[in-house]
């Protein structure tokens, strides 16, 4: 029994953490709609972008690290997902989670 308790427990962290991503998914979209018509161009901010907004100094020391302790094509990859679509990663992240501790309809 205690064990189906923590299961429930952690079924609904994710469930919560998943409708956070979601909601600063569709924030993040939200502003950039409004750059975008505020600009007269298309307008999307990626990870890099929007971490820099919150504090230039540790997306700097982020980079630095990175780059001096991961081997090989590591860092690159990681420089990768920085320039992806700050909305788009973060929803997919809310979506994927949603979906993996959704509901469960008990069957007895």
């Amino acid at each position: 029994m205690k064990r189906a308790v923590g299961a429930f427990t952690m079924a609904v962290l994710f469930r919560f953490l998943s409708l956070i991503l979601i909601v600063v998914a569709l924030m993040l979209l939200g502003a950039d709609v409004v750059s975008s018509l505020e600009k007269n161009e298309i307008t999307v901010r990626t990870i890099e972008q929007v971490w820099a907004l919150l504090g230039k100094g540790g997306l700097a020391a982020f980079k630095a690290w990175v780059q001096a302790t991961l081997p090989g094509p590591l860092p690159n990859w990681i420089y990768s997902v920085l320039n992806m679509w700050a909305f788009g990663v973060s929803g997919v992240l809310g979506v994927v989670l949603a979906f993996l501790f959704g509901r469960r309809h008990m069957v007895e």
